[in-house]
């Protein structure tokens, strides 16, 4: 997946759609729910949200069209958040003494549309208060393509990570943003 040049990254050209409030309504729960499993650090909880196949991608440029010209802060498969995983809670990992903790802040829920593959896009502003030895703050906007369940819940097949300084210099972006 991570070089599949043919896997949708793209959020424009959507058909329009309207969703019942209910429906608006659970997908704001699903994105409050992602944020607080990233909060309390279930990071394994987390990455079920995603798909088999979905992606975890933040660009490096504003406006950036895909991962695969461009080098990006993360394109991550399930293999590769993963490893971040592991990393990330692995009990000899100096750069987690102490570990980081975050909140999540989420607002402006918007459906976007349909894709191409009929997909439904979605996006949401945030704020992210982190601190590790010291505090830092990341704003920008998530970008997600969802997938509906035979169970009616969704899984994230892409989830596009917008930060507003997205090109500057960061000390390690150890944790998932």
């Amino acid at each position: 997946m991570l070089l599949d040049r043919a896997f949708n990254v793209s959020t424009r050209d959507l058909t329009p759609a309207q969703v019942p409030g209910e429906t608006l309504r659970q997908i704001e729960q699903f994105l409050y729910a992602e944020a607080r499993l990233l909060d309390e650090r279930r990071f394994w909880e987390w990455d079920r949200l995603f798909t088999d196949t979905g992606m975890y991608w933040a660009p490096q440029q504003h406006e950036q069209a895909d991962p695969f010209d461009h080098i990006s802060l993360f394109w991550e498969n399930r293999m590769l958040r993963e490893v971040r995983i592991r990393r990330v809670e692995n009990v000899r990992n100096w750069s987690q003494q102490p570990p980081t903790r975050t909140a999540h802040l989420i607002g402006n829920v918007m459906v976007e549309g349909l894709d191409s593959d009929g997909l439904l896009v979605v996006s949401a502003t945030f704020q992210v208060s982190e601190w590790r030895l010291e505090q830092r703050q990341l704003g920008g906007r998530y970008t997600y393509k969802l997938a509906t369940q035979d169970n009616g819940s969704w899984k994230i097949q892409l989830k596009r990570v917008d930060l507003i300084n997205c090109n500057d210099v960061f000390a390690n972006l150890e944790v998932f943003v």
